[in-house]
C-alpha cells in the first residue's frame, strides 16, 4: 500500500506559534532562573547539529550511487560529458540568475542589529578561497570525512564512485550494495530527523523573533521574494530558452508532458519520491527513450539540483548580507562554486539543502543559526525548488536525446497519462 505523503501544516503551524512566542515574550523573560531564549537556542542547536551529523554519509553515498550506475556503459564518456555538461550548465545558470536578483534585491541588509554582527569577516574565518581550493584534493579521506570537509569529501565520492564501475562485477556489485543501503539507511535516518523538523523550526524562528521582533517579517518576505524570482526565471524563461535553441522543441509541450511529475514534486517537496513519475513523463510523455532516461534522470536526481543551487547561493548571500559580511568578488565567488558544488550531493528529500546551506555558512565563516533567519519561509521554498529540480532534470534528459539524434522526443503533444 502506498505510503500517505505527510502534509506541511505541523511545520506552518509552528512557524506561525514560533513568530507570537518570539514577539511576545522577547529574549529576557525566564523560568526558573532560565530564560525562554537559552531554552529555544539549545533545542535549536541540537536539531542543526542532528541535521549536520548526517551530512557526510549522506552526501559521499549519494555521489557515489549516482557516478557507479553510468561509469560501466559503453557510451560513458561521450554521454557522461553531455550530461554533467548541462547539469553543470544549467545549476551555473540557476546560481547566476539567483546572484543578481539577491544582490538587486539585497534583502539581508539591516536584517540584524549591529551589536550582533561578528567581530570579523570572511577574512577572520581561515576559510580563504586558497585554502578552500586546496582542500579540493585532501592529502588525507579519513581526516576529510572526519572534519566534514565537503569539497575533498565530494571529489573523492565522485573518483571512488566512477572506480567502482570499472572493477570486476563481483566486488563491484558488493561495494554498490555497501553504499546502495548506506543511502538508504541514511534516508531513513534523515526522515527520522524530519519528523523532529516543526519543533527545529518553531525553536529557530522564535530565537530570531525574540531578538529582532515582528519586524524582521520585512526581510524575510523580500528573501522570499528574492529566491521565487530566480525560481521562476529560472523555469520560465532561462530552461524554455534552452529547449528552444539547443534541442529545437516546443517548450510548451515539454511542460504539458512533465505536469504530472510537477504536481507531484511540489505536493512532496521530493525529487527521490518523485522519481519514479519523472522517469514514466519523460519517457513515455516526453518520449525520450529508456537508453537516455534511466541514465540521465536518476544520477540528476542526485546530482542536479538546479532550483537547491539557486536556493542556496540566495540564503547564503542572504546571511552574509545579514551578518555584515563584506561581499567582495571574492566572497560571491566562493558562494557561487560552493553552491555549485554542495547542490550536487544534496539528497531528493524535504528541506535537504538546509544542509548544504550549513556546509557554505561555515566555509564562509558564519554561524549555523543563520539559517533561522529564513527558515520561516523554507518549507514553501522547499516545495518550489524542488519543482524546479525536476524540470530541470528532465530538460536536460530531452538535451542529451536530440543531441543524440532521437527525432520522436516532444514531437507532438503528450497523450499518455501516467497511472
Amino acid at each position: 500500500m502506498k505510503k500517505k505523503q505527510k502534509r506541511p501544516w505541523g511545520v506552518f503551524i509552528a512557524i506561525l506559534l514560533a513568530i507570537l512566542f518570539g514577539s511576545l515574550v522577547g529574549d529576557k523573560a525566564a523560568l526558573f532562573g532560565i530564560t525562554y531564549y537559552e531554552m529555544v537556542d539549545i533545542l535549536g542547536r541540537l536539531f542543526l547539529n542532528a541535521l549536520t551529523l548526517i551530512v557526510v554519509p549522506l552526501v559521499s553515498s549519494s555521489i557515489i550511487i549516482g557516478v557507479s550506475r553510468i561509469g560501466g556503459e559503453e557510451d560513458f564518456k561521450r554521454l557522461g560529458t553531455k550530461m554533467f555538461g548541462f547539469y553543470i550548465g544549467t545549476s551555473l545558470l540557476a546560481i547566476l540568475i539567483g546572484l543578481f536578483f539577491v544582490n538587486l534585491i539585497a534583502p539581508g541588509m539591516g536584517q540584524l542589529p549591529h551589536s550582533e554582527m561578528p567581530a570579523h569577516g570572511l577574512e577572520g574565518s581561515g576559510s580563504s578561497l586558497l585554502s578552500t581550493l586546496m582542500s579540493i584534493i585532501p592529502s588525507n579521506i579519513v581526516n576529510a570525512f572526519s572534519k566534514g570537509e565537503m569539497l575533498g569529501l565530494i571529489f573523492f565520492s565522485l573518483l571512488f564512485g566512477y572506480s567502482i564501475s570499472k572493477i570486476d562485477s563481483g566486488p563491484s556489485a558488493t561495494l554498490k550494495s555497501f553504499f546502495e543501503g548506506l543511502f538508504q539507511a541514511m534516508i531513513r535516518f534523515t526522515h527520522i530527523i524530519m519528523k523532529f523538523l516543526p519543533i527545529g523550526v518553531f525553536c529557530l524562528v522564535a530565537k530570531v523573533f525574540m531578538t529582532t521582533g515582528i519586524r524582521s517579517l520585512g526581510s524575510v518576505s523580500l528573501f522570499l521574494l528574492t529566491v521565487l524570482l530566480g525560481l521562476v526565471t529560472f523555469m520560465f524563461i532561462a530552461l524554455p530558452l534552452l529547449l528552444m535553441w539547443i534541442g529545437k522543441v516546443k517548450p510548451i509541450r515539454h511542460f504539458k508532458a512533465m505536469s504530472p511529475a510537477l504536481l507531484t514534486a511540489f505536493s512532496t517537496s521530493s525529487s527521490s519520491a518523485t522519481l519514479p513519475i519523472t522517469i514514466e513523463c519523460v519517457e513515455k510523455r516526453a518520449k525520450v527513450s529508456n537508453r537516455i532516461c534511466s541514465l540521465v534522470v536518476p544520477l540528476g536526481t542526485s546530482i542536479n539540483m538546479s532550483g537547491s543551487a539557486l536556493y542556496e547561493c540566495v540564503a547564503a548571500m542572504f546571511v552574509a548580507q545579514a551578518y555584515g559580511i563584506d561581499l567582495s568578488l571574492t566572497t560571491q565567488f566562493l558562494v557561487v562554486v560552493m553552491a555549485l558544488i554542495t547542490s550536487m550531493g544534496v539528497a531528493g528529500i524535504p528541506s535537504a539543502s538546509l544542509v548544504a546551506v550549513l556546509v557554505i555558512l561555515k566555509t564562509i565563516g558564519l554561524p549555523p543559526e543563520g539559517i533561522g533567519l529564513f527558515i520561516a519561509v523554507d518549507r514553501i521554498l522547499d516545495m518550489c525548488r524542488t519543482t524546479v529540480n525536476v524540470f530541470s532534470d528532465s530538460c536536460c534528459a530531452i538535451l542529451v536525446a536530440k543531441t543524440e539524434g532521437e527525432k520522436e522526443v516532444l514531437a507532438s503533444d503528450p497523450v499518455y497519462t501516467p497511472k
